[in-house]
């Protein structure tokens, strides 16, 4: 059992991350063993999900993945399952027109010296030379 502070911080954070880690990980199983079970565009479509969840959580490398659900597919040819290109979602029109509502930025100057001095600067005046 560790004794100093940040040990013993670390402890808690690494069996939180664990116990995250070992949840999804199980995910994957029972969405894998359900779609074994029973082939289908739903459960094939979840148990890749769950892949691609672990994946973008860093849990899995992208070629485990790929490897994994190539086998799912696989299977889902072998059953008779019609495997249809992946349709993206709407997103709804509320969520595009927000950024559209955004105040524009303002510039602000740096310093106070900066916001001081004139945006261009004159030319100087000429003088007056006498005639000789």
């Amino acid at each position: 059992m560790p004794i100093i502070k940040s040990a013993i911080k670390r402890m808690k954070q690494t069996a939180k991350r664990r116990e995250r880690n070992v949840a999804t990980k199980r995910d994957i199983k029972t969405a894998t063993k359900a779609f074994m079970a029973k082939p289908s565009t739903s459960t094939l479509s979840a148990a890749q999900s769950e892949i691609d969840t672990a994946v973008k959580k860093g849990l899995i490398k992208k070629a485990t993945a790929s490897r994994r659900k190539a086998g799912l597919s696989k299977v889902a040819k072998e059953a008779g399952v019609k495997l249809t290109a992946a349709t993206k979602k709407k997103a709804p029109a509320a969520a595009k027109a927000a950024p559209a509502t955004k105040k524009p930025a303002t510039k602000k100057p740096a310093t106070k010296a900066a916001a001081a001095k004139p945006a261009v600067k004159k030319a100087p005046a000429k003088k007056a030379t006498p005639k000789s």
